[in-house]
């Protein structure tokens, strides 16, 4: 086992390198004679040459990694070797939310039922792994406004903890144009019981970002789209208590704080 402490000094590194809970590793892979293939959790991992023109392995970490050494399987050209890096600790906030329908805190077996259809087809489009590369790695905001939820809030729905905060929220009026912040291909255009009116994009090596509540969706499934494409409009569809964009970004089927990717204007 060797560590992964990355050593490069690329733009991404230095960008994106924050491994806690929620957050991203970046690993230094070396200057190689092809590229090389890397798997966390199971699922293949983004490589790709940095600045720097080393090869890095850009890992999502899940929200219930502990804080502690983790490691990849990276199968390099000398052969296949487990790569260990550190994951620090982060602490989040609690957030109590009052839902005036309460089926969307306890919803009856019909509607359970109805939410596992959803959410297998939604893990399903997570887990995919397109081998191009993705357009741009720091994205642009999906749309411009107040953040109201951040990433990683314990949620309580009338005073019943769920699962935490996997995205961001940003408080805009219903209609604002929704844009993809990167190339990518639609995977997914459906009306869901808790996300409402959803839109998945992937955009390359295990990037799927994922835009809930809309209140309209322009595009289709299939349909490859460009970053600053609009591709619907927020709304307040579903489990929501007025209007406002929910937006996911996953990494290696790990979801991860979209902050960390916003590009700075």
């Amino acid at each position: 086992m060797v560590s992964g402490v990355s050593q490069a000094q690329g733009y991404i590194a230095r960008t994106l390198n924050h491994p806690f809970p929620g957050g991203v590793a970046v690993l230094d892979l070396g200057v190689l004679s092809q590229p090389p293939t890397v798997q966390y959790r199971s699922h293949p991992v983004m490589v790709l040459k940095d600045s720097d023109a080393r090869y890095i392995a850009v890992v999502g970490i899940g929200l219930d990694v502990k804080p502690g050494q983790q490691t990849v399987d990276a199968v390099l050209p000398e052969g296949r070797k487990a790569i260990a890096f550190n994951v620090g600790a982060r602490e989040y906030k609690s957030q109590h939310i009052t839902l005036k329908n309460k089926k969307h805190v306890s919803p009856d077996p019909e509607q359970l039922a109805r939410f596992e259809r959803e959410y297998n087809a939604q893990m399903a489009a997570y887990a995919q792994f397109r081998p191009d590369t993705p357009s741009n790695i720091l994205l642009d905001a999906p749309v411009q406004g107040r953040l109201s939820s951040p990433f990683g809030l314990r949620r309580f729905f009338n005073g019943e903890e769920r699962n935490p905060h996997s995205g961001l929220d940003f408080a805009v009026p219903t209609g604002t144009p929704v844009k993809a912040p990167a190339d990518g291909v639609v995977t997914i255009v459906d009306d869901y019981f808790f996300n409402g009116k959803t839109i998945f994009i992937d955009h390359g090596q295990g990037l799927v970002t994922m835009y809930c509540h809309l209140s309209a969706q322009n595009v289709t499934v299939g349909q490859q789209v460009k970053r600053g494409q609009v591709i619907g409009k927020v709304g307040a569809t579903g489990r929501a208590t007025g209007p406002h964009l929910h937006w996911n970004v996953s990494l290696n089927n790990q979801r991860v704080d979209p902050a960390l990717f916003m590009a700075k204007k």
